[in-house]
Formats: C-alpha cells, structure tokens, sequence
C-alpha cells in the first residue's frame, strides 16, 4: 500500500491487505483508542498511511509477538511515554547544545590576555 500514491485507503483494502476481515479492523478500533480512522462524508472509514502503519504495530504484537490485547495497549502506551520522555530530555539537550554554543562564541570574540605577548617569552616577566 505504501508508495502506491493513494492518500486513503478503504476498509476493505486494508482487510484484504492485511488478510483479516472488516469486522476484526471495526474491533481493533474499540480496543486500540489510538487506532481512529476518519469517515468520509458517507461515513465510511478510510485509512491514511499512519492509520495503516499503527494497524500493523498492532498486529505485529498481536499475531507474532503474542501480546495479549490488554499486553499490547500496554506496550504501546509505555512506549508513548518513552517517546514523549526522550523528547523532553532532546529539548533540554538542545537548550544546552545552544547555551554552550553561545558561550563558545562569546569566547571566541574575546581577545586572548596573551594574544599580544611573543610566543617565545615566559608569562611571568
């Protein structure tokens, strides 16, 4: 389905990708509250590449992995947490990387206390 240059994806095609029926996609939808198609104007579902892509994470845990439903939505809530947590820690580590490159540049600007000494004279006289 990827690259196939479709921005959505019918039920059916994704069951029929997937090899499971419609009816089991409808289920993983009130187990997995992440797992949100939207609905056309006619109210059908459709799936975009992000929907398709959680749907076989899901899968994945379920069928070869062999996490329990209760297993899998708690790994992939974990996860969530481990995502949103490195990215607080990427912030902060940004923060940083950008006060150190200031100070680096204040350093920079500033003129060496023995810049206009000869290379060959001691500092103490």
């Amino acid at each position: 389905m990827e690259g196939s240059g479709k921005l959505y994806y019918s039920i059916t095609e994704v069951a029929e990708r997937f090899g499971i029926n419609a009816s089991k996609l409808r289920y993983y939808e009130k187990e997995f509250k992440t797992l949100q198609p939207k609905k056309n104007r006619s109210g059908d579902r459709i799936y975009a590449q992000a929907d398709i892509d959680h749907l076989t994470e899901i899968l994945d845990l379920i069928d070869r992995q062999k996490f329990t439903l209760p297993g899998a939505r708690e790994y992939l809530k974990q996860r969530d947490e481990r995502k949103r947590e490195n990215a607080r820690y990427i912030g902060k580590l940004q923060k940083i990387k950008s006060f150190l490159e200031k100070v680096r540049a204040t350093l920079d600007d500033e003129p060496d206390e023995f810049d206009d000494k000869p290379a060959n004279q001691s500092m103490t006289g």
